[in-house]
């Protein structure tokens, strides 16, 4: 049994976490250059401090972040000596239209792209695109408001059909929209959303939603139409929520935060708005515009796979003396007192990631991808610059074995693994670089000191003795 013979190992990065480069070759500037680390840094994700554009006073790291735009033939090559099968990118929306409303495209951001893929193929790894990964030039923000604007759906679907057709033979697996739920918790950071007073925030965001989901519907059918070998999923942040007790009012809190983050893989999976949602938004007074014949098009561009990231199960309750919270990706949650937590207060929760999986594959009887997966934590490299990172060695050989149960024990269909932060870069919901992740290390510090150069650690190794027997040997 274990992993299908073509199952894609691998690992993921993101556009604005790794590039830098923001202002060469003509790339314009994107919602997440201008998120700074620090103190300032959540309100602005969430949407609720405006900052547009750079100033004095903060640090920014996705300007130059670990410049993989100038380093990304020596990254692949070490991806390549791992033995990736596939590579998790993004795209910056940016590079290819820099303001994201041309006619034409930016041929200089497209080249960029279009090398790394044929760089990929040099070495027989398949690319897996992220279309947007936390990523909406800034032009539309202030233009037009960013996702809460429909006209943004058109200028997607130029965006699609540009690198649809240029890339054709070049990619075949795609992503629509990172971590889509996300347009709930970080709205600045998800989709480039900014609240004025007075705005009613739950119907910005659920707007804004609908018009991602019409855009990923598109995207999907325009993909499908340009080469039918190609093979289009949705994204989310997943992890299972358990009830904090038995109690079944903490039973039904716990359903309702899933569906909560389920709602946007049932429109892109199942092609509706569920009923849950739809009365949801009812009591909540949200009225989604929609307009002629975008129901017909949810429902008849679906997905092909579900894309997920999975770092940590969640606790739900309706206790509020439960106040003792745990951090996780945006997150909050109760913590888990049977779990042990990362540096970073993440739990962690190998078992949680079969559960996760079970309940994704039994919910929508789909391919399963899991793109996001990983530790983060503070490596301490010797002279060389070498890690002893068992840690996330044990980390990473606790989920794949869960994994392996889901497929050999469960019948879970599962077509990849791309761990990560394959190669140390900026955290998304930090900023630092301290919080590691990598197979890679890479010399730069949350200050933006270091010469950036790549070494390997003691994971990099593990990992390409795991790729070369799928799977089979976990031992350090």
């Amino acid at each position: 049994m274990g992993f299908r013979k073509d199952f894609l190992w691998g690992g993921a990065t993101a556009a604005n976490q790794c590039e830098g480069g923001y202002n060469e070759d003509g790339r314009g500037l994107a919602n997440v250059d201008v998120v700074p680390i620090g103190e300032d840094r959540f309100p602005v994700i969430t949407g609720q401090k405006k900052m547009f554009d750079f100033d004095d006073e903060h640090f920014y790291p996705a300007k130059e972040a670990i410049d993989m735009y100038h380093h990304w033939k020596e990254d692949i090559a070490l991806f390549a000596e791992m033995g990736f099968k596939t590579y998790r990118l993004s795209l910056a929306w940016s590079r290819i239209f820099p303001n994201g409303d041309e006619k034409e495209p930016n041929e200089a951001g497209l080249k960029f792209y279009e090398d790394i893929f044929e760089e990929c193929k040099k070495y027989g790894i398949e690319p897996l695109v992220t279309i947007t990964h936390f990523d909406c030039p800034m032009h539309l923000v202030e233009k037009y408001g960013a996702w809460r604007s429909r006209e943004l759906v058109g200028f997607y679907e130029n965006l699609c059909r540009v690198i649809f057709n240029r890339y054709k033979g070049l990619v075949k697996y795609w992503l629509t929209f990172n971590e889509i739920n996300m347009i709930l918790h970080a709205p600045f950071m998800g989709a480039g959303l900014y609240f004025e007073e007075g705005d009613n925030v739950e119907q910005v965001k659920y707007q804004a939603a609908h018009h991602e989901l019409v855009a990923s519907a598109i995207a999907t059918k325009i993909a499908h139409e340009v080469d039918p070998e190609n093979q289009v999923g949705c994204m989310l942040a997943a992890g299972s929520y358990y009830p904090y007790t038995p109690k079944p009012e903490d039973v039904w809190a716990g359903r309702q935060d899933e569906r909560e983050n389920y709602f946007f893989i049932d429109v892109q999976s199942r092609g509706e708005y569920p009923a849950y949602a739809l009365k949801e938004m009812e009591r909540k007074g949200i009225e989604v515009v929609m307009e002629e014949g975008d129901k017909e098009l949810l429902k008849a561009h679906t997905v092909d796979f579900i894309s997920f990231s999975y770092y940590s199960s969640r606790v739900a309750t309706t206790d509020p003396e439960l106040l003792e919270q745990t951090a996780g990706n945006i997150f909050a949650s109760v913590k888990n007192p049977y779990l042990e937590s990362s540096e970073w207060g993440w739990q962690i929760d190998p078992l949680g990631l079969r559960i996760t999986m079970n309940d994704l594959y039994d919910r929508y009887q789909k391919p399963l991808f899991i793109v996001e997966n990983g530790l983060g934590a503070v490596d301490t490299p010797d002279e060389k610059g070498y890690v002893a990172d068992d840690y996330r060695i044990d980390y990473l050989a606790q989920h794949v074995q869960a994994m392996r149960d889901a497929v050999d024990l469960d019948g879970v269909d599962l077509l990849g693994y791309t761990t990560w932060g394959c190669i140390d870069l900026v955290s998304a919901g930090t900023g630092e670089m301290k919080k590691r992740y990598g197979f890679i290390y890479v010399d730069r510090d949350n200050d933006g000191n270091g010469s950036l150069k790549r070494s390997k650690k003691k994971s990099f190794d593990w990992y390409k003795k795991v790729i070369a027997t799928n799977g089979e040997d976990l031992s350090i």
